[in-house]
């Protein structure tokens, strides 16, 4: 299984940067058997950097086994959202926007 650390590096590679296209966000990661993360999503760009931003966009909060689980497809993000395994502050409708960003 991934790390959520290498799980973040490859995201970089999956990066939709036309899918990104004048958005302005910052998607928060708290991974909580593990370190948080931030994405700042600006004009088609992509910075990820380690630890917490101030004011994110939304917050998305799940361990470790469930983040892995998403970002390779292999659980279905919303279902994850019902089961109580992810949690999502701020701008919830964007996390549902993250696929788009991150395609598989």
């Amino acid at each position: 299984m991934s790390t959520p650390a290498e799980i973040i590096e490859s995201m970089k590679t999956r990066f939709n940067t036309a899918a990104a296209a004048g958005v302005d966000e910052v998607f928060q990661f708290d991974i909580e058997d593990a370190d948080a993360y931030h994405l700042i999503i600006k004009d088609g760009s992509l910075d990820i950097v380690a630890g917490t931003h101030d004011d994110p966009s939304v917050t998305l909060i799940m361990d470790s086994e469930t983040m892995t689980g998403v970002m390779s497809g292999e659980m279905d993000g919303m279902q994850a959202f019902m089961m109580g395994k992810l949690r999502a502050e701020g701008n919830m409708m964007l996390a549902t926007k993250l696929g788009a960003f991150f395609p598989n």
